[in-house]
């Protein structure tokens, strides 16, 4: 299973090409995809009109929704935020440091375009789809 992150699915959306797009359009169909509560949410306050909202609530709900949070995520997360501050690294949003945790502690990979994953990657292990 692959998490795929509003930075993708905004991109995806949006009819943005790039390279993840592309590699979320070959998964699509072929590769259990997984989206985020919280990534759901991000993604669907952007639409403005009612019928795109419905449109994308429709696609995304087809996929598996998964719960990010909870107590063994959300200290995790702080765990990962502490560690990475204590590398030089300054983690710009929570949400991030939960999607990370989360995908790490389920042995999931992440597909993403938003380059405040690196650090998760670079000092923690985080696997992405490339």
């Amino acid at each position: 299973m692959i998490l795929v992150d509003s930075s993708v699915w905004i991109d995806y959306f949006n009819g943005t090409v790039t390279p993840q797009t592309e590699k979320l359009d070959s998964l699509l169909g072929t590769e259990p995809l997984a989206i985020g509560d919280l990534i759901l949410t991000e993604v669907l306050q952007g639409f403005t009109t009612e019928k795109a909202f419905n449109t994308a609530l429709a696609l995304l709900t087809s996929f598996t929704i998964v719960e990010l949070g909870g107590r063994h995520i959300a200290v995790q997360a702080a765990k990962n935020f502490r560690l990475l501050r204590g590398a030089g690294v300054t983690v710009r949003k929570t949400i991030d440091s939960i999607i990370a945790t989360w995908c790490m502690e389920n042995g999931i990979e992440l597909l993403h375009s938003d380059r405040d994953f690196d650090p998760f990657v670079k000092h923690l292990g985080l696997r992405v789809v490339v």
